[in-house]
This record gives C-alpha cells, sequence and structure tokens, in this order.
C-alpha cells in the first residue's frame, strides 16, 4: 500500500495548518483546554487529575490495538501505565485517517505499522509541552525536568501532569519532537505489559456494540432474500401482528428485503419467522455448489490476465515440454464465513443537525459518506461513536457498509425520528453474510534433475475489491491484487513462473477474511512447494531455503523464519510427523512447523512452532496472542468450514454446521519472535497463512495424501 501521509511529517504540516493537528484550536493556533480537560492533539488529552487519555483511532476487535497505541504514547511521555486510559476515537478522517488507507479505518494489520511514528510524535510533543509549562512554572530550564511515571520533578520541584496542563495548553511544541532512541525504551518491547482493554472485558465492564441501548430505541432485523441477488416482490405480514412487542413491518426501499420492528430483539426474531415473503430470483445465485466448482474450474482453461512480471505462458509452456517430472496438481477453496462471536448490529439515531451511530465502527471514514448518500445527509451529518467489538475478521470493514445502510434504510423508512437498533443474529451471518470468495487454482510444475524449471499457475476467484472505493488503489490492469497477492508475488527463485488469473462471476457476496487472498494462496504454494520438494527428493526446508538464497530482503527475513522455526521445531526429528510453511504477508514473515499424530488413522494436531518476524516488537505478548489466534482460527476453518449451497440456498445456518475450532483441536503453539530493528509490520492477520499448509504438509509426510480439495474433512481427513 502506498502511505498517503508522511508519519514523521505529520506534525510538522499539521503544526503549518492548525485545525489539522489540534482539537478545538483557539485563534492564534495554541492549544485549547475545555471542560478542565485538555486534548493537547488528537492522541493526547489530560484530566485534571493528572490522568492520561491516549485516544485511539483504530478500533479494538479483540486484536490489542488499545494496548499497542497506547504504549507509544505513553512511552514518549513517561506517563504511567496503570492509570493511563484510552478512548476510542469518533469518526473523524480529517484527525484520525489511517495513512495507508487516506480514510478512517482499521484493517489489513496496518495499525502500529501507521500509528507507529503519529503516536510516538503525539506523545513526545505533549512531553514537550508539560516540561515547558512545568520549567516556566518553577524558573528552571527545560532540560533539568524529569518525568517519572506522570510525575514532572526538577530539583524539590513536583507537580503531577494534570497541574500543569492548562499552561501546556498555551503552548506550541516543535515542528519535529523529538522522540526517544531505542534503547531508552522502557514500554515498548516490554513483556508482560497489562493490555488495556483485558479488565473492562473481565469484569463485564466494556460496552459492546451489541449492549448499546439509547432511549426510546426499537428493535429492527431484516428479512432477506434466501438467494444471493434475489429482490422483494411483496410480503405478507399479518400473522407478525399475533407477535408480542411487535411494532410493524415495512419494505426497504431498495427491494433488498424487510424491516421488521419490535419491541426487543426476541419480538424481532418471532415476527420475522412469521412473515411470508415473495421474491424475485431471475438475477440471483441458482446455482448448487458442484455447478459454481466445475464453473470455477472451467475459468482456468483461458486466464484472462498474466500478473507476474517477467512471466509468459508460452515460455513456461516450453520449459514443461522439457521436463522429466511432471506435478499437475488443483485446488478447490470453499466460501467461508467470518463468523465472529459477536453478530453485526448498531444503532442509528436522530441528532439536531443529522444521524448518529454507535457502531463497532471497523471503516467510520466509509460510513460517513456512504450513509450520507443514503440519508440524502453531508457526511459530516452522520456522527459516529465507535464501541468495542467482539470480533470482526474483516467482517465489519465491508467497503460498501452495507449493515450500516440497512440501518439507516431501516430507520427512515420508519419516519427518521425514532432510534433503531440493527440486530443480525448468527443465522444471519452464516447464510446472507460477506464470505471470502470460492477459488479455483491449478499449478503445473516441471522439474529437471531435481530442480523447477517451470510453474504455470492459474487462478479463478471473484474479485473482492471491483465496484468499490478501494478498486482505484488496490486493482491494477484490471487485476484485483488481493486475488493473487502470495502467488504473484512470490519470493522464491523460481524460474519460468507464470500466474494467470480470471474474475468469476456470481451474486453472492464476498469479502475480505483474516489475512484475505493469503489465506487460499498460501496454502497452494506451500503445499506445491512440498510437492515439489517430495518430486526432487529433496528436504522441504532445505528446498526452500535453496530457492530463497537470492540474497534479496524478503529472501533473508523468510529465510532467518524458515531456519528458526525448523531448528525451534526440532526439524527431522526421527518419527515425527512434521509439515513447514512460510510466507510473507502484511509486511510481515512467518514460519510454521506443525507436528501431528496419527490415532487409530485420525489426525491430531500436536504442537505449531511459529517464528515470526515482524520487525520492532511494540508488545511481544500480543505478538504471541495474535499469531495463536490467527493459527487457531486459521485452523479450524481449513479442518472443517465451508459454505455450501442448494440452488442459491446456503445449507450451513450455526455452529452445529459451521464448526468453530474445538478446544480439543487447539495444538500447543510455540512462538518465537524475531528480534528487529526494523519498523513494526502486521500481526493481526500473518500468523494464520502458514497454518493450513503447515498441517496439510505434516498430514502428507504422516500419510502420504495430499489435500487439495477444502476443507480437509471433504477429502477424507478425520481428526481426533
Amino acid at each position: 500500500m502506498t502511505i498517503q501521509t508522511s508519519r514523521r511529517s505529520f506534525l510538522k504540516g499539521a503544526a503549518a495548518t492548525g485545525a489539522a493537528l489540534f482539537i478545538g484550536v483557539n485563534a492564534k493556533g495554541a492549544f485549547a483546554a475545555a471542560s478542565g480537560v485538555a486534548d493537547l492533539n488528537p492522541f493526547v488529552r489530560i484530566a485534571p487529575d493528572g490522568i492520561v487519555h491516549v485516544v485511539i483511532k483504530h478500533f479494538e476487535m479483540g486484536q490489542g490495538t488499545t494496548t499497542g497505541l497506547a504504549t507509544l504514547v505513553a512511552e514518549e511521555l513517561d506517563a504511567d501505565w496503570e492509570t493511563l486510559a484510552v478512548d476510542l476515537a469518533p469518526g473523524d478522517s480529517n484527525r484520525y485517517a489511517n495513512l495507508f488507507f487516506g480514510t478512517q479505518g482499521t484493517g489489513g494489520s496496518t495499525a502500529i505499522a501507521n500509528s507507529f511514528m503519529q503516536y510516538r510524535q503525539a506523545g513526545a510533543a505533549a512531553r514537550e509541552v508539560l516540561v515547558a509549562a512545568a520549567a516556566n512554572t518553577w524558573g528552571v530550564a527545560p532540560a533539568d525536568v524529569t518525568i517519572e511515571k506522570g510525575i514532572l520533578k526538577a530539583g524539590t520541584n513536583s507537580a503531577h501532569f494534570g497541574e500543569m496542563v492548562a499552561k501546556a495548553a498555551t503552548l506550541t511544541p516543535s515542528e519535529e519532537p523529538t522522540v526517544k532512541d531505542p534503547a531508552q525504551f522502557t514500554l515498548i518491547g516490554k513483556d508482560g505489559l497489562r493490555r488495556k482493554d483485558s479488565r473492562g472485558k473481565t469484569i463485564g465492564q466494556t460496552t459492546f456494540a451489541m449492549d448499546v441501548k439509547v432511549p426510546g430505541q426499537v428493535t429492527a432485523m431484516i428479512l432477506r432474500s434466501p438467494r444471493f441477488g434475489g429482490t422483494l416482490v411483496s410480503f405478507d405480514a399479518s400473522d407478525a401482528a399475533d407477535i408480542n412487542g411487535f411494532i410493524d413491518a415495512k419494505a426497504l426501499p431498495n427491494g433488498s428485503g424487510v424491516a421488521v420492528y419490535a419491541k426487543n430483539t426476541w419480538s424481532a426474531m418471532q415476527a420475522r419467522d412469521m412473515i411470508e415473503a415473495e421474491w424475485d430470483f431471475s438475477a440471483a445465485e441458482n446455482r448448487s455448489t458442484d455447478e459454481m466448482i466445475a464453473y470455477h474450474q472451467g475459468l482456468l482453461d483461458k486466464p484472462t490476465y498474466q500478473v507476474r512480471e517477467g512471466g509468459d505462458f508460452a515460455a513456461t509452456g516450453k520449459a514443461l515440454e522439457a521436463a522429466d517430472t511432471m506435478l499437475e496438481i488443483d485446488y478447490v477453496f470453499p466460501n467461508l464465513a467470518h463468523a465472529p462471536m459477536e453478530p453485526l448490529n448498531c444503532v442509528i439515531e436522530p441528532t439536531a443537525n443529522g444521524v448518529k451511530f454507535y457502531d463497532g465502527a471497523q471503516f467510520p471514514g466509509i460510513t460517513q459518506p456512504v450513509v450520507a448518500s443514503v440519508l440524502d445527509l453531508k457526511p459530516e451529518q452522520v456522527e459516529v461513536e465507535t464501541v468495542y467489538a467482539g470480533g470482526s475478521f474483516g467482517r465489519r470493514a465491508t467497503p460498501l457498509s452495507d449493515y450500516q445502510v440497512e440501518a439507516a434504510l431501516a430507520f427512515t423508512t420508519l419516519g427518521g425520528q425514532t432510534p433503531v437498533k440493527l440486530v443480525w443474529n448468527r443465522e444471519d451471518d452464516v447464510r446472507g453474510g460477506y464470505y471470502r470468495p470460492m477459488a479455483a487454482q491449478r499449478a503445473k510444475i516441471g522439474l529437471k534433475d531435481g530442480k523447477i524449471v517451470g510453474w504455470d499457475h492459474r487462478i479463478a476467484v471473484k474479485s473482492i475489491l471491483k465496484g468499490g472505493p478501494f478498486e482505484s488503489v488496490l486493482v491494477h490492469n484490471g487485476v484485483d491484487d488481493v486475488s493473487v497477492e502470495g502467488i504473484k508475488d512470490s519470493h522464491y527463485d523460481i524460474p519460468g513462473m507464470a500466474v494467470g488469473l480470471t474474475d468469476a462471476e456470481t451474486p453472492v457476496t464476498v469479502l475480505w477474511w483474516r489475512s484475505v487472498g493469503h489465506s487460499q494462496n498460501a496454502y497452494s504454494m506451500e503445499t506445491l512447494m512440498d510437492a515439489a520438494a517430495v518430486a526432487a527428493g529433496a528436504d522441504p526446508v532445505q528446498f526452500r531455503l535453496d530457492h530463497l538464497a537470492g540474497g534479496t530482503p524478503d529472501q533473508v527475513r523468510l529465510s532467518g523464519v524458515l531456519s528458526l522455526a525448523a531448528e525451534k521445531a526440532g526439524w527431522g526429528t526421527p518419527g515425527k510427523h512434521m509439515g513447514v510453511a512460510v510466507h510473507k504477508s502484511f509486511n510481515s514473515y512467518v514460519a510454521e512447523v506443525a507436528e501431528i499424530s496419527v490415532q487409530d488413522g485420525a489426525i491430531k494436531l500436536e504442537k505449531i512452532t511459529c517464528a515470526v518476524d515482524c520487525g520492532l516488537a511494540v508488545n511481544p505478548d500480543i505478538i504471541r496472542a495474535q499469531m495463536e489466534g490467527g493459527i487457531g482460527y486459521g485452523l479450524g476453518a481449513i479442518m472443517r468450514n465451508k459454505i455450501t449451497f442448494t440452488e442459491g440456498e446456503v445449507d450451513q445456518s450455526n455452529f452445529p454446521d459451521y464448526e468453530p475450532l474445538r478446544i480439543t483441536d487447539m495444538p500447543d503453539i510455540e512462538v518465537h519472535i524475531v528480534a528487529s530493528a526494523e519498523a513494526p509490520t502486521g500481526v493481526g492477520e500473518p500468523g494464520l497463512p502458514p497454518a493450513g499448509p503447515a498441517l496439510a504438509n505434516a498430514i502428507f509426510a504422516a500419510t502420504g495424501t495430499r489435500v487439495t480439495t477444502l476443507p480437509m474433512t471433504d477429502s477424507g481427513i478425520e481428526f481426533v
């Protein structure tokens, strides 16, 4: 991704434009203190009692952004970690834009990567004016003022931040406030730092989106088409009138469904079940899964786009003809639901100037203009108060703001005066959500004298980005980059590699799913590298290292994590069944070794050894947790999950038939973080891509079965 704004020049540029940096700036461009709380910049607030509040521009869905971003400010400010508080930022792209996206949003494992210097400089700027205020008050040089856990000191003088904040709010920091040398860090890189969101969640104090209730609200649930692309013809709600708590039912103006209004969620669910509706399926997805798979596989014959730089199908074909060993492997990847623990929901209420959302808002910078267009408002008339969300895995980051638009339509259809709480249940999420797209892949690999001489790789998958706001950034020459990421840009030295892509067409709505295209592309690449190693009679780890020997920075870092994971796992130990995979995604490098046992023909996943190079480790505990979470989430999908269709209607509905990872499935996980001085990179998603292929390669090592159709249970694999 291209950074829209330089991180290091953020304060400099903001100082030049005044309001772009400072909240509540007065006419002279100085900080303004209101209600006793000073906003020293968009990210740092200090209360009269000295408590530092860090404003978190990336919302928290369990991935640890509240802790990570707060660490950066606290480090530079020398704040007291135990009393420091965090506040989720409101919707405001002018102040809180993701520097990689150009608008306010959380995703792509970018939170720490794009905010690292921005939040450090915010903390350093706040420190600078607090020190200056104290020095001025005490008549000492700024160099004589020190800070320890939120206490300013100089000789016999001492004061907490709150005692100096009013004066500090009248001062302007330098354009480039000095940040600490890494040797001075006391919080960044510290193991065991207590998470900022844990206590509130543990004691039930944290407000999640589902918890929000505003005066006078009604609950709305949507009766949607049972097939993707269907439109409403008519409906009959007469039987719903008998449900206690039912208020009304109205067709949404875009024909997407019926909004059912009730006094509470249970009444809305019961009433919705009583409504009879007629749908027009002429433009809907009416195929069953087998037909959809055959369609995708048929697209592999003649790729629309040739996407790998330097790749040429004609030249690759000649190289394959000269090979003495040929591999040809087809893959089928199913649609997958995100299935976060908290299904989608939000509240919309009228304001004097427009509307206000209470939402676990992953992309408020998109929600505001999209909803504004629906309600004929200006984006600034759509307020967004961000609250915590119980997971997302990409589902809340819809570029089309689908559930917020539903809420807006339900709100305006009811008259636009009554607050509406939109609620999805689990069945709505599994049957009618936005899925990871189905994909088919085919690879032909030629080897001669044990070495790869040609690689023809073809992909058929529906584009996630075409038609959305990110198309202009991430679609190049017709190619959706996320469809081919991890293959098109593979860092293996593979001679004669050509990669083709064809966009599949279907009304089934698709969206990025944790690690996006890497989730299936790493699986195919790493199981293919394993198959090539076996065909060459080579050790799978050494075979990969041999193809990463070019000395590029990416190859050096991939080799580093691969060697570390293999060493820590005891690769090659006699009697142990192991598989390995290594992959770069979101600018992080992760290698994993899976160890399994076979018990009465069933597979038991015993251990995953993970090595990660994500640059400077801001919060090692969170990095380990994200690796563990990504591995677990990926394994659950690889082992058993799939969304299937019968004549266009989804077969699965809830966790009994769309199984999450079981506690008995979860292996021991050992995470090793590579020490690095490089800039921090993503950790929310990169742990997932290598997990599936590492397991698949271990299964092959133990049983000789190469799993190419997912989930693994569809290939006859049983798990203990």
